[in-house]
């Protein structure tokens, strides 16, 4: 009877496979798991610190909305110098997600779409849904590419925003600069918002890092400090855009998640000047592991950035593939979860080099196995 209760909106997504995947990580006894998308490094000491101390400080309570302004000031002068926009401000978000979430909570009506790039991260059709939008899925097969050419076609008069994630996640996909300028001047053309989820900037490895903020002024940029400095459970992100948008998200944020959790505020203050780039070179060289151990095996395309790579299964769905897997101790992740095809499977190398060893074997012998997909 308490199915009656339950909000229209509920029946639009599943729960996330993502997590499916951890609760049965849980249960497995020593698996090798290259399906967890945080980095396998802990926090810097210097933030874990500046935590400890806001704790200890008494600095435990609620913010203002918009974050401590030590934080919030420190990120608008960054801002400020790399885009040089006028009215382009800053507020803090409980993490990259929340960021999202009031993003599209503050521009979606009910029939509005919402374009977004297949494969695609799995939090972003659903929040689409929840802000009652309709997601128009962008198909990127073989090669991934968020290109303004496939985009254009599915442009209508609901269009409302087009969703860019570079370095993407499940991909490792990392646009290029003609790339992000040709959808910058797209939505700029046809008066769209164009989001820009910018949590892996820091993990380019073959090609530089471009938001399509530098070419349309009116970008919204979501980023934070999960993936950066690997302070996922702290929930600190934030966001920039025209003043105006920028305003209308805090007032959802006032009434939601109130504000980000304050001793990882102060927390980022001190991760802002910590040099995270030999961990962005580490896990290039992880990539490189990775993509030697499978060349022969597994058709690939090259993973560019993020720490996630995006093989194709030999044969049959990626469901299978993922549950074969899983029968040789191996976690990986469908590519059904994130896709409308499930022909491929995600790997994260976020993992130590003994992991990722063992995890190349166990693919190697699962493609050279000649049983069903």
């Amino acid at each position: 009877m308490t199915r009656a209760w339950l909000a229209e909106r509920t029946r639009h997504f599943e729960a996330s496979g993502i997590r499916r995947v951890f609760e049965l990580a849980a249960r497995l006894k020593d698996p090798v798991n290259l399906s967890i998308g945080q980095p396998h490094f802990d926090v810097p000491a210097e933030v874990r610190a500046a935590a400890i101390a806001a704790i200890n400080a008494g600095k435990n309570g609620y913010t203002v909305t918009q974050g401590i302004p030590e934080l919030r000031d420190k990120l608008q002068a960054r801002v400020d110098a790399e885009y040089g926009h006028p009215d382009r401000q800053v507020f803090i978000t409980s993490g990259t997600s929340g960021g999202l979430v009031l993003a599209l909570l503050a521009l979606v009506d009910p029939g509005d779409e919402v374009l977004i790039f297949d494969p695609t991260f799995v939090m972003y059709p659903a929040i689409v849904a929840l802000a009652g939008g309709t997601c128009v899925r962008v198909d990127t097969y073989p090669d991934f590419r968020p290109t303004a050419e496939r985009a254009r076609p599915h442009l209508t008069p609901r269009t409302k925003a087009i969703l860019l994630n570079s370095p993407a996640n499940p991909t490792g996909a990392v646009a290029s600069d003609e790339e992000v300028r040709a959808l910058a001047e797209l939505a700029a053309e046809h008066d769209v918002a164009l989001i820009s989820d910018e949590i892996y900037r820091l993990f380019c490895y073959d090609r530089p890092f471009v938001s399509p903020a530098r070419y349309n002024p009116r970008a919204i940029v979501i980023d934070g400090f999960s993936k950066t400095c690997a302070m996922t459970g702290w929930r600190l992100g934030f966001a920039h855009g025209p003043a105006e948008i920028m305003r209308e998200m805090l007032k959802i944020q006032q009434y939601s998640f109130v504000c980000a959790p304050q001793p990882a505020q102060w927390a980022g203050i001190a991760a802002l000047d910590v040099d995270m780039t030999a961990h962005a070179a580490d896990y290039r060289r992880k990539r490189d592991r990775l993509a030697e151990g499978l060349a022969g095996y597994y058709e690939l395309v090259w993973p560019e950035g993020a720490f996630y790579a995006f093989p194709r299964v030999p044969r049959g769905s990626g469901t299978a593939f993922a549950e074969r897997a899983v029968q040789q101790g191996l976690l990986v992740i469908p590519g059904g979860v994130f896709s409308q095809r499930d022909t491929h499977f995600r790997i994260s190398y976020a993992a130590s080099d003994e992991t990722i060893e063992r995890g190349i074997e166990i693919l190697r012998r699962l493609a050279a196995d000649g049983g069903p997909g």
